[in-house]
């Protein structure tokens, strides 16, 4: 970990996390330290017990009430324990509530390139896993971390109070101890950056193939992607394998050396026991009854010690990889502070620069201007940057040379939301979400009414459809739309777009996956839609573009033709191959 990173800067901020819970925290502490003294009380009542009323007087009554003393103790400390069990872990899931959201909604500002460069699975696995192992930091690590140190403190405070040697003859084992429990804490703290890696390997691939599965079962790639599986679950479970191993052999070190101790302790209480008087002799077993009780003490907390280190440990490595996306900046949307307006007006491209990859523009020093209240289409082959204009345009990006501004204000100025409240977006992968059909279109805006929708959808020609689901617009549809068809999933993108009413319509693909009925009803909503609104139509369906009043062919990130189609068709240049060739084979 580098410094910023180091163990006890990354705990000191996860501490920083308890502040708007006081009032947990301190109900905890006080339940954790109360049965930290309270629990190594009892052996030694139980020792008095014994050299008084058993061996000494023989006086049952006043046994009875002592032992009736030691119950109500034990009623007090389970009181106590289920009081740092609550408490504790509702202390820990209000953090990581908290904790949660923050990471989701700073991955929510982050740029396009953040998640085209990061695996969907590895997103998932930091608001999901990562915060979960961090919940147990609180509920049961440093809680019970300070507890088991109070404990020890007292124990042993017991234990030289009642004999000093006795106490010396029983540590003899803790450096030996000691050295385990370093070896153990290293040995942990590799397995579990192990672990971490495969967690988010296993994640990453199980979301991708799932996401994929019509692909891997048309393709019968079900068999290399189960041996594939196989291989990255094998390297999952070896590194949870290691974990156990280094337990394994930890606590077994552990009780060995805690029946070490209790043998030292008897054959100290053996040798003690010549020359003794019959007084002394009985003041001797309570002795020895009490020691061992508070040895078996004394080991426990030792052992969960380094359990519990373990879980803290694991929370770092876990916040370190939060953290390291709460602190960065970099991947955010660049907002500007200016409280700049939208303006209607034309759409001008400036010579416009614009590369995914250093050194490998896909724009190239491009000047385009889209006429307002027009639609104008974008054609040209893959990769030649059609798609990469209107990524431009919506901010998704931001170029590296150039000003792209609308109706002369530059987009850089104008603040991202307020820029997307007039831009309306149709793409080729439509998204749903698995919700009511009412709620994909509206997206939860309570300011589109069901009247809304439902005038919407009678534009683009869908109400029929919907009126023979099950619960009509309040029918849920499966993951990602599953129960629909591509073309019904397209035309919902419609009348979502509709319902928004953008000043900007920008159509990526809009009717390429879609069947032939089914783009005769986009067609004719596009006619209606795209009067006297800024229209930018991407297509590879020439077809769909030939009433366009402008049309501009692309080539290697810069505009090679423009003109209307017959303009184009007439020019005989690159449009009409285009035209020509699609033309022949849809013959």
């Amino acid at each position: 970990m580098s410094k910023s990173g180091s163990f006890n800067h990354l705990l000191w901020r996860l501490l920083k996390e308890v502040r708007p819970y006081r009032k947990l925290l301190f109900v905890s502490l006080t339940s954790i330290l109360s049965l930290a003294i309270l629990g190594p009380l009892r052996p030694w009542l139980i020792g008095k017990a014994v050299d008084l009323y058993i061996i000494e007087t023989s006086n049952s009554t006043l046994l009875l009430y002592f032992l009736g003393a030691i119950f109500g103790l034990l009623m007090v400390e389970s009181v106590f324990i289920w009081l740092g069990a609550f408490y504790s872990n509702l202390l820990a899931q209000s953090v990581i509530r908290d904790l949660r959201v923050r990471v989701y909604n700073k991955m929510l500002r982050f740029k396009a390139s953040y998640f085209d460069n990061t695996p969907v699975g590895i997103s998932v696995t930091r608001i999901v896993s990562d915060v979960e192992a961090i919940s147990e930091v609180f509920s049961s690590g440093l809680m019970e971390i300070l507890g088991d140190l109070v404990t020890l403190v007292v124990i042993l405070g017991f234990m030289f109070y009642v004999d000093w040697q006795l106490t010396l003859m029983a540590l003899i084992p803790i450096p030996i101890l000691i050295i385990a429990t370093r070896i153990f804490a290293k040995a942990m703290k590799s397995s579990f950056q192990m672990e971490r890696t495969q967690v988010s390997r296993l994640n990453t691939y199980v979301q991708e193939h799932l996401m994929g599965i019509g692909l891997i079962q048309l393709f019968n790639r079900e068999q290399k992607t189960g041996i594939e599986f196989e291989e990255i679950n094998r390297k999952h479970r070896q590194a949870h394998i290691n974990a156990v191993w280094a337990n394994s052999i930890f606590f077994p070190v552990v009780e060995l050396l805690s029946s070490l101790s209790i043998g030292f302790l008897l054959v100290w209480g053996a040798l003690m026991v010549g020359g003794k008087s019959s007084t002394e002799l009985t003041q001797l077993y309570g002795t020895i009854i009490s020691f061992t009780l508070w040895i078996q003490q004394l080991y426990r907390p030792i052992r969960q010690l380094a359990d519990k280190f373990n879980i803290i440990q694991r929370g770092a490595v876990r916040a370190e990889r939060l953290f390291a996306i709460l602190d960065d900046d970099e991947q955010l949307e660049t907002e500007s502070t200016s409280t700049g307006e939208f303006m209607e007006g034309n759409i001008q491209f400036d010579h416009v620069t614009f590369a995914y990859v250093p050194e490998h523009p896909v724009i190239r020093s491009l000047s385009l201007t889209i006429e307002a209240s027009k639609m104008t289409a974008i054609v040209g082959s893959t990769g030649s940057g059609k798609t990469t204009i209107i990524s431009l345009l919506g901010r998704f990006y931001d170029p590296q040379e150039g000003v792209i501004s609308i109706g002369g204000v530059d987009i850089q100025s104008i603040p991202r939301a307020t820029l997307n409240r007039y831009i309306g977006f149709v793409l080729q992968d439509v998204f749903l979400f698995s919700d009511t059909i009412h709620n994909n279109i509206t997206l939860g805006n309570p300011d589109i009414s069901r009247d809304d929708v439902i005038q919407a959808s009678h534009q683009i020609g869908v109400h029929d459809f919907v009126q023979q689901l099950p619960d009509q617009y309040d029918y849920v549809i499966g993951e990602r739309g599953g129960s629909l068809s591509t073309g019904q999933r397209q035309l919902l993108a419609f009348v979502r777009v509709l319902v928004y009413k953008p000043k900007i319509l920008i159509l990526d693909e809009a009717t390429s996956s879609v069947d032939s009925e089914s783009e005769l009803l986009i067609q004719k909503a596009i006619t209606q839609v795209t009067q006297n609104r800024c229209s930018i139509v991407i297509a590879h369906r020439l077809s769909t573009i030939q009433r366009a009043d402008r049309i501009c062919l692309m080539d290697k990130g810069k505009i090679v033709e423009s003109g209307t189609h017959r303009d184009l068709l007439a020019a005989k240049g690159a449009y009409h191959l285009l035209f020509e060739k699609q033309f022949t084979n849809q013959s």
